[in-house]
Order: C-alpha cells, then sequence, then structure tokens
C-alpha cells in the first residue's frame, strides 16, 4: 500500500479527538505516540508479535469465541430437542421465535448472530474508551446464570426471553471487544492470531452439538444445562484471566457508529461486500440438516452434520477471496447432494471456506485506519452485517417454502457470495493498485 494512500486513511478513518502523546501502562512492552501534524494524525505504534503475554491474549481469546459463537452455531441441537420433548406442542413457527424472527422456518441461528455480531458498535466504542474488563466480566456472569436458568424454562416466552435476548446479548459483549484486543498485541502476525482465535467458534460448534446431544438422554436436561454452565465457567473464567489491553484509552468523538470511516472508498466498499455476503453465508450452515432429513437421511444425524461443517470452519489462515470463491460454488451444489457421504464432505469443505472468510474478515480493516479507533471500525462492520445475518436466513427460507425445493435457495446464497467476491476483488485492488499480486 501506497505512502499516499497511507496518508488518505489516516486523514479520513481517525480519532476525532486531537491528543498529543500517551504513554502505555507500566510493564508494557511497547510505548504508543500519537501525534498531529499538519491536520494528519501520524500513528507509530510498536506491536510485541509474539511472546507469552502475547500469544496468552489469543488463548484467552479463542475461548471467547467458544463461549460465545461456539454456543450460538450450536442452536440446532436446541432447536431438535425443544420440538420433540419440551415444547412440542408448539410448532417451527414458534421455534424460530426463539432466535428471534417471525418467519416460520426451524433451526436458524440468525437471532443470536445479530445480536452476538449488532453489539459489537458499542462494545467496539466502548473499548476505545477504555471499558473493557468489567463488561466481559458481566458478561460472563450472566452467560452461565442464563444457562442454568434455561433448564428451569417451561414455556415459549421463557426460553425467548432467556436464551434467546438474554444468551445473544451475553455473547454480543464477550464477542464484541475481542478482535480489538487481539489487534492491540499483534500486527505481523495478526492474520496468523485471528484465524486462532476464530477456531474457537469452530471447535466449541464441534464439541457444545455432541456433548449436548449425548448428555441429555444419559443425566436429563437440567442437569445438561448445568454441565454446559460449569464448561462456560472455566472458559470464560480463561477469557478473563488472560485478556488484557495492551494499548491505553483514547476519548474519540463522532459518536458510536464511525461514519467519517465510509468517506474511505474501500472501507466503505469492503463494509458493502461483507454485508452482501452475509445474506447467503448462513443459509447452508442453517438449512443443511432439514435438505438432509427431507433426502431421506436419519434425522438423528443431523447434528453431526452441524458440527462437521463447525469443526471445518477452523482454517482461516488463509485468504478471503478464494476462500469465499469455494463457499460460493460449494452453496450451488449444495442442494444436489442426496447421500450422506457427499453430504458430509459438503459441510467439511463449506465449513473450512467459510471459515475463512469468517475468520479473516476484521483483518483488513487495521490496515484502513488508526489503532486507537479499531473497535469503533470494527464494531461499525459488525452491525452492518448483523443485519444482513438476520434477514438472510428467513430469506432462503421463504424461496424454498415458495419453490419447494433447495435449488434456488443454493442459487441464491451461492450468487450473493459471487457479487460479494466481485466487490472484495475491486477493494484489493483500490489498496495496492493491482488486480494480481501485491500484499493486502
Amino acid at each position: 500500500m501506497t505512502t499516499e494512500k497511507l496518508d488518505t486513511v489516516s486523514s479520513l478513518v481517525t480519532v476525532e479527538e486531537p491528543i498529543k502523546s500517551v504513554q502505555a501502562s507500566p510493564g508494557s512492552t511497547s510505548v504508543h505516540h500519537i501525534q498531529r501534524a499538519g491536520g494528519l494524525w501520524a500513528d507509530t505504534i510498536s506491536y510485541p508479535d509474539g511472546g507469552l503475554r502475547a500469544w496468552l491474549i489469543v488463548f484467552g481469546s479463542f475461548f471467547s469465541v467458544f463461549s460465545s459463537f461456539g454456543y450460538v452455531n450450536s442452536w440446532g441441537v436446541f432447536q431438535a430437542y425443544y420440538e420433540v420433548q419440551l415444547l412440542k406442542g408448539n410448532n417451527s413457527s414458534a421455534m424460530y421465535l426463539i432466535r428471534g424472527n417471525l418467519t416460520p422456518i426451524p433451526d436458524s441461528m440468525a437471532h443470536e448472530i445479530c445480536l452476538t455480531f449488532g453489539l459489537a458498535i458499542f462494545m467496539g466504542r466502548l473499548f476505545d474508551n477504555g471499558w473493557f474488563a468489567l463488561p466481559a466480566a458481566c458478561a460472563s456472569l450472566s452467560l452461565i446464570t442464563l444457562t442454568i436458568l434455561t433448564d428451569e424454562c417451561t414455556e415459549y416466552w421463557h426460553f425467548l426471553l432467556c436464551q434467546g435476548f438474554g444468551v445473544g446479548i451475553s455473547t454480543g459483549i464477550i464477542f464484541g471487544p475481542t478482535l480489538p484486543v487481539v489487534s492491540h498485541w499483534f500486527k505481523r502476525r495478526r492474520s496468523t492470531a485471528l484465524g486462532i482465535v476464530a477456531a474457537g467458534g469452530s471447535v466449541g460448534g464441534l464439541l457444545i452439538p455432541i456433548m449436548v446431544q449425548n448428555l441429555i438422554p444419559r443425566i436429563g436436561f437440567r442437569w445438561t444445562m448445568r454441565v454446559l454452565a460449569l464448561l462456560f465457567l472455566f472458559t470464560t473464567g480463561i477469557m478473563n484471566l488472560s485478556m488484557k489491553r495492551r494499548l491505553p484509552p483514547v476519548q474519540t468523538g463522532g459518536g458510536i457508529f464511525n461514519w467519517k470511516a465510509f468517506k474511505f472508498p474501500p472501507f466503505a466498499l469492503y463494509t458493502f461486500s461483507v454485508f452482501v455476503c452475509f445474506f447467503g453465508l448462513y443459509t447452508l450452515l442453517t438449512y443443511i440438516d432439514i435438505s438432509a432429513t427431507s433426502a431421506g437421511l436419519d434425522p438423528s444425524f443431523d447434528v453431526y452434520l452441524l458440527a462437521f461443517a463447525n469443526a471445518a470452519s477452523g482454517g482461516c489462515i488463509s485468504v478471503m477471496i478464494p476462500g469465499t470463491l469455494l463457499a460460493a460454488v460449494v452453496t450451488y451444489i449444495w442442494p444436489f447432494v442426496t447421500t450422506l457421504p457427499a453430504l458430509i464432505a459438503v459441510a467439511v469443505i463449506y465449513g473450512f471456506a467459510s471459515g475463512v472468510f469468517v475468520g479473516l474478515q476484521a483483518v483488513p480493516l487495521m490496515h484502513m485506519g488508526d489503532m486507537p479507533d479499531v473497535g469503533r471500525r470494527t464494531g461499525t462492520l459488525f452491525s452492518v452485517l448483523s443485519l444482513s445475518a438476520l434477514a438472510g436466513p428467513p430469506i432462503s427460507g421463504a424461496i424454498a417454502s415458495r419453490t419447494g425445493g433447495y435449488e434456488a435457495v443454493g442459487f441464491y446464497a451461492g450468487s450473493t457470495m459471487m457479487v460479494a467476491l466481485g466487490i472484495l476483488w475491486y477493494v484489493r485492488y483500490l489498496m495496492t493498485g493491482k488486480l494480481f499480486g501485491g500484499k493486502f
């Protein structure tokens, strides 16, 4: 990226209140100087890029994503149990409402995904202003408490409040500052560190559904939720003990939403590309188990298809463009797959490909502005994409209901990713000046 482009980034995507210099906290490995020169912000930061403390941050962040997206991605196993046992008098429409949507589509992750991403706009601003440890601790306690309280729920609206809204808000507060914290400690190895962190959601999405499905017949739903709460006590405990911001807080102006960032074309186009992609990105993960059952496969195996997809999504150290292309191609193919081995292959390949996109989606933002504003930039992106993450699965469900199959759904979801791919390629060209080659 050229010097001129860097100057443009600094002038458009930056903090708005001038400060002359900020000294890092005692014991940190670097000094963070921010100074104003000629109307622009010059931001010079040295990063540990390794060492025990930095990798402990990654370790704690891994469990942060495990406790948030690992739980969110495991909704399918709870959906099945509620329909068959606890709320068998309610239809799939009511089940979907627990996920916060009015469309009668079962087994969706849309509501908690929306809350988990959407709250990042508030948490990003709080993080930039120095608030991290207290919100994270409170959200951790809330997640554990709500998980325990879920075993006391008996009515539909109990689950809606407790596991729908309550857990979604808790996971949103936990996840919101995770990526900015890691970005304080890494620069050269940032993609690697964020890829490891993103794998936490994959591991959680693999272990939690299998654990819940196998424990319920043995110890019952109530004790299964208590065991899950103990697991979250362990994972969030590690998160709270390990994670720590490194750079000092900066009081920024301009509100919680970074409108000024959109004056920089690459940022605006990149945000739009992610927004478009999320209209289709979670479609396959939401409906692969339903399509498998429609194809005549054993419904008891459905949860393992979701687990396979979550397990494979840890390969996030690759690049976004090939990963998005592969995810789109697999989405086009998925509706025509009807055998169990082929569906497992689809789940694994798609999990890997979509994991590349999800794992690296925040990395380009680190090169589109100053580090003191990284929380607000990240929160801005996540709040925008939360809208398409909420709307995407219901749109896919409506298409499936109207057409009576998933062929049109695959075409719709795959096409949204192909559109996003074209925009990503253009953003890369704007940042490097090259259609091929260049590092960004």
